[in-house]
């Protein structure tokens, strides 16, 4: 008797997959085209994304400005696996710099706005690992409770310590000697800080493809089992936790430099939440996912500005369903050890390892062996 083995039907390949099958020079040609329409935005001003209440180009600046704090945090908790809610901590650390170097308001000698930019991360750099020393070997709602007190810790000194002027806050930030606004318009603002995404994300990205970026992956999935494998655990954390610090304090550098005035009011837990819901909701781990969610978080109030009233009410509810029916967030994190380990096994065995329950699950019902 013999046994006829019916082919299954070829599986429709996804876009990812089918994105990685493409050679480099194609994903550049894709790419390339992409980022100059990203970058013509401003310019273009299409009718259907178009803002009524607030300037299209500010609030292109807006979500840019989102988005480069999103890569930060994803960083810290896509990435790292930290819960941080005290996130915006460092980007007022960063605008703050900014402003005592700019601002007329200031004692301290004054530099041109540019060179804020690097001294901002290099200060919030400093007070990442300040805080994560004696902190990141707290794990969960320990670490997080820790980091959301480090936000409320930073607006109260600014509310509290003279030199930092509370309320009043600091006027003319990012000027020159003259009084004159670094640059003068938001599309330049834009520009620029989506230069700086292109080569943040450039920087990330090499991150995570070494040994850095996998060691992250391991102390995300199982921090006890990466440190019994050998990973210095503390040290990639402190790691995560500074680059991230970094990426937080240029990105509020550009905001006070852009909006030319700073004060406590800007930098509370709410603004924080915000910045957590952008990576939660775009997919922690996934720095394109990411970049959407802060898109939608910065974008939706300043298009729909009858609704801005209840975009906290909007979001809270959009993230529930979120972590109901799709919990890694609208573009999970791509599991490429997983992935890599699988083809491993196929070349060296010649078939697929049933790494999942579900492809057990699967072998299982379709009569294969388990």
């Amino acid at each position: 008797m013999t046994t006829q083995t019916v082919s299954a039907p070829p599986k429709r390949r996804s876009i990812r997959e089918q994105w990685n099958n493409l050679s480099r020079p194609a994903q550049w040609a894709i790419l390339i085209p992409v980022v100059v329409l990203i970058y013509f935005l401003p310019v273009l001003n299409p009718p259907l994304i178009a803002t009524t209440g607030t300037d299209f180009p500010t609030a292109m600046f807006d979500v840019a400005r989102y988005a480069l704090v999103a890569i930060g945090l994803n960083v810290v908790v896509g990435q790292a696996g930290l819960l941080d809610l005290g996130y915006v901590g460092f980007f007022a650390v960063g605008a703050y710099v900014a402003a005592l170097f700019t601002s007329p308001n200031s004692t301290l000698s004054k530099l041109p706005y540019l060179w804020t930019l690097p001294l901002a991360m290099v200060v919030t750099m400093i007070f990442g690992v300040i805080l994560g020393t004696p902190t990141l070997r707290l794990r969960g709602d320990y670490l997080a409770i820790v980091t959301l007190g480090f936000g409320e810790i930073i607006r109260l000194v600014a509310d509290n310590v003279d030199p930092l002027r509370g309320q009043s806050g600091f006027e003319r930030v990012g000027t020159n000697a003259n009084g004159t606004p670094f640059f003068a318009n938001a599309t330049a603002w834009y520009w620029l800080t989506i230069t700086i995404i292109i080569a943040i994300l450039l920087l990330v990205g090499n991150l995570e493809r070494s040994r850095v970026g996998r060691a992250w992956v391991s102390i995300r999935e199982d921090e006890d089992v990466a440190e019994i494998m050998g990973v210095p655990v503390f040290k990639f954390k402190i790691w995560a936790f500074v680059i991230g610090a970094a990426i937080g304090g240029l990105s509020g550098a550009l905001y006070a430099g852009k909006l030319g005035f700073v004060n406590n009011q800007s930098f509370d837990v709410i603004t924080s939440m915000l910045f957590l819901a952008a990576v939660v909701l775009g997919g922690a781990g996934n720095k394109v996912g990411v970049l959407l969610g802060a898109a939608v978080v910065a974008y939706l109030p300043l298009r729909f500005v009858q609704l801005a009233e209840y975009n906290y009410l909007i979001f809270g509810i959009a993230l529930i369903i979120l972590m109901i029916f799709r919990p890694q967030g609208l573009l999970g994190a791509r599991q490429r050890l997983l992935a890599r380990g699988r083809q491993a096994y196929q070349r060296l065995l010649g078939r697929g390892e049933q790494i999942s329950g579900e492809s057990a699950l699967a072998a299982d019902t379709t009569g294969g062996p388990r």
